[in-house]
């Protein structure tokens, strides 16, 4: 099963996986396969967080670069 630090190389070294993520982050993640608590922690932007459920010491969590859109609730 897929876990958030994939998701993260993925977007990292993945051109068309960034820009799904930027059309639908949600939608994209969910067909990533990530669980709800991973999506959770990567839209709260809270490095810490990513970084413990993604299981990076926390020591690592500033290394956690993330530029992401919030899905915006009224476009749905």
């Amino acid at each position: 099963m897929p876990t958030l630090l994939d998701y993260l190389n993925s977007l990292d070294q993945d051109a068309a996986a960034r820009e799904a993520h930027n059309q639908d982050p949600v939608g994209a993640m969910t067909n990533f396969g990530l669980s709800a608590d991973e999506q959770a922690a990567f839209l709260s932007g809270d490095t810490a967080k990513m970084a413990s459920v993604a299981g990076v010491e926390s020591i690592d969590a500033d290394k956690i670069q993330v530029t992401h859109t919030s899905p915006d609730p009224e476009s749905n």
